[in-house]
């Protein structure tokens, strides 16, 4: 249980409810001793009537009188049903006054005071909440993110995933990509994706702020030790010749290396060989750069 609703409103219509059915049955009763004395008079009436005491007058009034209690009985008991009905929906707007939780959770925030009222709806001004507090199940604790619906194609259920939180900068989280939405956000080009933790870690909070990479599904070669793959903007990659060559900024000079390109991975592209972490790469160099020329970096 989480608050409780002031009821006296609907208890009072709750006890209502109990005194009109309580009513009606006390009617049937009596309706019931009434239409035995009818019957009664109704059997002694016929008698006379064939001994030819009584007249056809008096025999039709206590038939009336029998048929009219049986129809006031069936009357009674249809409004007893329905006073059973409205005992049973004022008992539901008394049980409504009590708000429970409907998972296991924790409570994150208190939002409505003692004595503040609440609507599930904005009522407007300042003196009405819209909700009682909030709670959180950590235990279905997900990662949604936005991916650029350029890139949704490689995206799959199922997918690994390497997630980072920002208040952990070093611990890596294993993830998997649980389900895809299908619907893009037409304003940001985006389209939903929800990722799994495979396992649940109570540092792992609700809002918080995380970094993920997708991992692709392409098998590791065993006999291939495991290396960081180097990514650098595509429009430093020039053709000489059927060759790749980029151009490195050293000692005030471009040097003209090699390269061996893997795959793109948007406006970047992967280099596989020719390069070592900490090179510093010339980008937008003029078209005629050569091995060697003096170059310097604009501020």
């Amino acid at each position: 249980m989480l608050a409780t609703l002031d009821d006296s409103d609907a208890r009072k219509a709750l006890t209502t409810a109990k005194a009109d059915y309580d009513s009606s049955k006390a009617a049937i009763a009596d309706y019931e001793v009434q239409l035995k004395n009818a019957q009664t008079v109704l059997q002694r009436t016929e008698g006379l009537k064939n001994a030819g005491v009584e007249t056809q007058e008096h025999l039709d009034n206590a038939r009336t009188a029998v048929d009219s209690l049986k129809a006031k009985i069936s009357l009674t008991n249809a409004q007893t049903k329905a006073a059973e009905a409205r005992i049973q929906e004022a008992q539901q707007a008394v049980d409504n006054c009590t708000i429970r939780a409907p998972f296991e959770g924790i409570v994150v925030s208190k939002d409505a005071q003692v004595g503040e009222m609440v609507s599930p709806i904005s009522a407007g001004g300042g003196f009405t909440r819209t909700g009682i507090s909030t709670i959180v199940d950590m235990n279905s604790n997900e990662i949604e993110v936005d991916v650029n619906e350029a890139y949704i194609t490689r995206v799959k259920p199922g997918q690994q995933v390497t997630a980072i939180l920002d208040a952990y900068p070093d611990w890596e989280i294993p993830s998997r990509v649980r389900t895809i939405i299908p619907s893009a956000d037409r304003q940001k080009a985006t389209v939903k994706v929800r990722i799994s933790f495979l396992k649940l870690d109570p540092r792992i909070l609700p809002d918080m702020g995380i970094k993920v990479t997708f991992l692709s599904d392409e098998p590791s070669k065993k006999d291939t030790p495991a290396t960081s793959a180097i990514v650098i903007p595509q429009s430093a990659v020039r053709d000489d010749k059927g060759k790749k060559v980029v151009f490195l900024f050293k000692e005030n000079k471009a040097e003209r290396r090699a390269v061996t390109l893997g795959g793109n991975r948007g406006t970047d592209t992967e280099v596989v060989a020719g390069l070592a972490a900490g090179d510093s790469v010339i980008v937008n160099g003029p078209s005629d750069l050569h091995d060697g020329q003096s170059v310097q970096v604009k501020k």
